[in-house]
Formats: C-alpha cells, sequence, structure tokens
C-alpha cells in the first residue's frame, strides 16, 4: 500500500475514549489519485466509512449553509408580508382617525391625486424607516455574531452585500407606494 495508511491500530492511538468520529488524512502532492481505495481497503472496506475529498466537504458543507440561507429568505418574505399588512392597517387606521382633517384639506382646496399623495408619503416614509431600522440592527447582529465567531475562524473577513441592501431598500419603497393604494384611494 506504499506507505500512505498503515491499518486501523495506526489511527486509535491518537482518538479518544478509543473510538474516532473522522479522520483527516493529507495525501503527498501527486498522490492524492487512487488514495480512496487506499484507505478504503486499509480500514476492511466497511459500509460505513465514508471518504470525501476537500472538495466534496467543502460542497457538503456549503449546502448546509445553503439550505440555512434559504431558510432565513423564506422567513423574511413572510415577514415582508406581515408588514405590508402592517402598514396598510396603519395607513388604514390613520386615514380613519383624520376623516375631518382630510375633509377640511379637501375644502380647502386639495384634490384627489393630493391626498392620495399625502397617503403615498406616508406610507414610504414608514416603510423605508422599518426598513433602515431592520436592515440596521440586522448589520449590527451578523456583526456581532460574526465577531464573536471569528476568533475561531482563520480566515474569516466581514462583508457587507451593498447592492443587496440598496435592493431591500428600493423594495421597502415599492411596499410603501403599494401599500397605499387602498388606504389613499378611501378618502380621496
Amino acid at each position: 500500500m506504499s506507505g500512505v495508511v498503515g491499518d486501523l491500530g495506526d489511527v486509535l492511538p491518537y482518538a479518544m475514549d478509543g473510538g474516532y468520529d473522522s479522520v483527516l488524512v493529507k495525501a503527498e502532492p501527486g498522490r492524492a489519485a487512487g488514495l480512496d481505495r487506499e484507505i478504503r481497503s486499509a480500514l476492511g472496506d466497511s459500509p460505513l466509512l465514508k471518504v470525501q475529498s476537500r472538495e466534496q466537504i467543502t460542497r457538503e458543507e456549503s449546502g448546509a449553509i445553503d439550505v440555512m440561507l434559504d431558510m432565513m429568505y423564506g422567513l423574511l418574505g413572510m415577514a415582508v408580508v406581515i408588514a405590508i399588512l402592517g402598514v396598510i392597517n396603519t395607513l388604514a387606521m390613520s386615514v380613519y382617525e383624520r376623516t375631518r382633517e382630510i375633509g377640511m384639506l379637501r375644502a380647502i382646496g386639495l384634490d384627489r391625486t393630493g391626498i392620495r399623495r399625502m397617503v403615498r408619503l406616508e406610507s414610504v416614509v414608514i416603510s423605508l424607516f422599518g426598513a433602515v431600522l431592520g436592515i440596521g440592527t440586522g448589520v449590527f447582529l451578523a456583526w456581532t455574531g460574526g465577531s464573536l465567531t471569528a476568533s475561531g475562524l482563520p480566515d474569516y473577513t466581514t462583508t457587507v452585500h451593498w447592492p443587496r441592501l440598496a435592493l431591500f431598500l428600493a423594495l421597502a419603497e415599492l411596499i410603501g407606494i403599494l401599500a397605499s393604494l387602498w388606504p389613499g384611494g378611501r378618502p380621496a
């Protein structure tokens, strides 16, 4: 077997409590081809044995992270739907409570488009305020969480994806405009 892997007795002295969970083997340059077959035969061709290359391990671990990110984006989508309903509810209550003021504005010459514009502006301000507050809190929590784990990760870098954050702000503005359609049409 060319001295790469001896037998199971070569591995067990380094295991804690006489058992092992995983063993990492570093091949000499140019010797990685066929090493997985040598490792399998040296350890008894057990069907429970899993031999992976560095790329396979990286792909497997990044797959779990991708699933977690997809779940987070799903939760973000549900939060956005709840936020839209909250903005609509807030605007509807605001319009209902300001019926007399809106009537007075109509009496002194404000037209229907002006009232719609006023409600739309209020909706956009509410949405953007919530988005800025949410993005700021999220960036802060990500930074603190990353700072806490940075000591255990040698190549850790903090990265802020500015185009994605700008997209979320633009979507918040669009959501504010769409959320104002129903409450803004009622008083006009």
